[in-house]
């Protein structure tokens, strides 16, 4: 890698616009979980988990993985480009608040009904990674902002 391409792509995750950094995010991430989860099917994982107070588990894919990432890898966007407009301290906010909403986000894996043990840590550690790839990368943009940066139509 060169000078020139780490400067650009650190230009473009500092000054670019928030929704075109959040969709770099999310997309990378997408594609990160769709191969977590082709590994985890491949190691034999059992791929079924129910909802809470399900009846019985439903099959999931490798795109179950990458489909629930951009969905929430796009609100999480929404959440960031809200934020970049609205708040103090947008990076601040945005650090806690999508902190919190991740762990809020391990209910659903961990009071999964008929769900094996490894599939739930399974399921879990899929939500840690796609937070840690799109949390940081936003929170990077947003600690940027500037208030110009909207009479410019950049957000």
């Amino acid at each position: 890698m060169t000078t020139t391409t780490a400067t650009t792509r650190h230009t473009i995750l500092t000054t670019g616009p928030v929704w075109r950094v959040g969709a770099i995010a999310g997309a990378t991430a997408a594609v990160v979980l769709y191969a977590y989860g082709s590994a985890a099917s491949a190691l034999s994982v059992p791929m079924k988990a129910g909802q809470i107070g399900a009846r019985a588990a439903a099959t999931i894919t490798p795109g179950n993985f990458a489909v629930g990432t951009l969905i929430c890898s796009f609100w999480g966007t929404v959440l960031a480009v809200l934020l970049a407009r609205w708040a103090a301290r947008p990076a601040r906010t945005f650090l806690y608040s999508t902190i919190a909403l991740t762990l809020v986000s391990l209910v659903s894996p961990l009071g999964a009904a008929h769900t094996a043990v490894t599939t739930k840590v399974t399921l879990v550690l899929a939500h840690l990674l796609a937070a840690a790839i799109v949390i940081p990368v936003l929170t990077q943009r947003l600690a940027h902002v500037s208030r110009s940066s909207f009479v410019e139509g950049r957000m």
